[in-house]
């Protein structure tokens, strides 16, 4: 079964109550409005789709997410802005409790009651984890790999006196 989409007003959000115990398909294609509505920060623009598949068993729902576009970044050393790939593939477990909590990174408690996953957040978040910390547009790329030493203070000619001292102790 390939769906749109969930149900209600979050278009994000999918209805489990009413899922049979099978393996259910959703796709989502979203872009800036999507990053305005779960908040811009470090990312607030791109292109992406996901394909969400969500197993649901009788204690669990195994939601397995692959996402695949580009966020829109700007570059750290020249200020332009770059389009960076990403190719995600995550998956969280989600298990039927009493109560809603974390019980690891990718291991979530949900009450037996909830009727409705959101899967927006975890949409953003995901992508938001593959924004790599040093933003570099691609043609600075190569550079990055060769440069080596970047800054070197030129007092680098001899040792420091007191590391001799030390050495000695050392032997």
């Amino acid at each position: 079964m390939g769906l749109k989409g969930g149900f209600g007003l979050d278009p994000y959000s999918v209805h489990i109550q009413g899922l049979s115990y099978a393996i259910h398909h959703f796709h989502y294609d979203f872009g800036d409005a999507f990053f305005k509505q779960y908040g811009a920060g470090i990312l607030s623009r791109g292109t992406f789709h996901a394909a969400v598949a969500l197993d649901k068993r009788e204690t669990f729902i195994e939601a397995t997410f692959q996402i695949k576009g580009h966020a829109r970044l700007v570059c750290d050393r020249s200020l332009d802005e770059y389009d960076q790939p990403m190719n995600i593939n995550r998956k969280i477990i989600f298990k039927f409790g009493e109560e809603n909590k974390e019980i690891s990174e990718d291991v979530l408690m949900i009450n037996r009651n909830t009727d409705t996953l959101k899967l927006g957040q975890y949409l953003f978040e995901f992508i938001g984890l593959e924004v790599p910390m040093k933003k570099l547009h691609p043609r600075f790329r190569d550079e990055e790999q060769n440069e080596g030493i970047v800054y070197s203070s030129g007092e680098e000619k001899g040792t420091d006196p007191r590391w001799d001292v030390l050495k000695k102790l050392k032997n």
